[in-house]
């Protein structure tokens, strides 16, 4: 996903400070940066002109609009060419296929690991799936999903992983992105579910966070197994079934951990990455120090540096 827009002097200056710590070291023609906000590329020019490039990039490109309206009172105009042609429709049935689906939670929250599952999807079980009312994590509540979530463990082949935040800390000190954390994890998973059975599948998808290319690449570097039959497909826990399965136990499983880390420090750990996050984080390092934060949290986030300035 790709969008594109201008922003004021006040905006580029805003950007400039934001961006400082995630540039790139190579900047293109006639731009001032070119950053890794996590699974977006953004490059500002010297012209105004903003670029995000990612799966992410409508989240990041709203923020800065909002941020354009608040100091301008107007919102830039989009520049973005929409893709009108049919040949851009993916016309791909994710949906009524035997598959293995994966797919993470975590990534985006201050607090607490990262979770990811595979979970194998067999045609037979579309009909139980739909009248358990299986659909993306993302859009149902969690009192729904610590409901279902149970009876998914319990009647759909799966494997998961949990990168604790003390490891997630130690592969970010080696060098390793988010991307290329995820890209792991998704691997070994879907490795591991292999390995459980001979199942019969038409497709293993992977909601894509990055192109197939730089998916495989992170992975050239690794001392593992790789597997290479994947399709990536944005909004892939709407269009397929496993994968969707795969969002909800991943969820399920992540806030039982959260439970078990706000138990541990006596505190109520909050989701996400905002204001309320820091807050919170001002308070726990009072009462235990700043390194507790290396064992709760993923320190390389810009909330880490809000929370040690208090």
């Amino acid at each position: 996903m790709t969008i594109s827009f201008k922003v004021s002097e006040k905006t580029k200056q805003e950007m400039i400070e934001h961006f400082k710590d995630l540039r790139r070291d190579k900047t293109p023609q006639y731009a001032i940066f070119q950053a890794d906000e996590e699974d977006t590329v953004v490059t500002l020019y010297e012209s105004g002109k903003v670029v995000f490039q990612g799966v992410s990039a409508d989240i990041d490109a709203n923020f800065w609009k909002e941020t354009e309206k608040i100091l301008t009172g107007k919102m830039p105009e989009d520049n973005t060419k929409k893709k009108e042609k049919e040949e851009d429709i993916d016309t791909t049935d994710y949906y009524n296929i035997s598959s293995i689906g994966s797919d993470e939670v975590g990534t985006g929250d201050y607090f607490g690991p990262i979770v990811v599952t595979a979970s194998y999807v067999s045609k037979d079980k579309i009909s139980y799936l739909e009248d358990l009312g299986v659909r993306d994590s993302k859009k149902i509540t969690d009192d729904k999903i610590m409901k279902i979530a149970p009876e998914l463990i319990k009647n759909i082949p799966h494997q998961t992983i949990i990168l604790s935040n003390e490891e997630y800390n130690e592969w970010q000190s080696k060098g390793y992105n988010m991307n290329k954390i995820k890209t792991i994890l998704h691997n070994r998973v879907i490795l591991s579910l292999l390995k459980q059975d001979n199942y019969m599948i038409d497709m293993v998808v992977i909601d894509q966070f990055t192109s197939p290319r730089s998916y495989y690449g992170y992975l050239k570097d690794m001392n593992e197994n790789v597997y290479r039959k994947i399709t990536f497909t944005t909004k892939a826990e709407d269009k397929c079934l496993s994968v969707g399965c795969s969002s909800i136990i991943s969820r399920y499983i992540f806030l039982n951990e959260m439970d078990k880390l706000s138990k541990s420090i006596n505190k109520v750990l909050p989701l996400g990455a905002s204001t309320v996050v820091d807050e919170a984080g001002k308070d726990i390092i009072n009462k235990h120090g700043k390194d507790i934060l290396n064992k709760i949290a993923k320190t390389n986030f810009k909330n880490t540096e809000k929370i040690l300035n208090n």
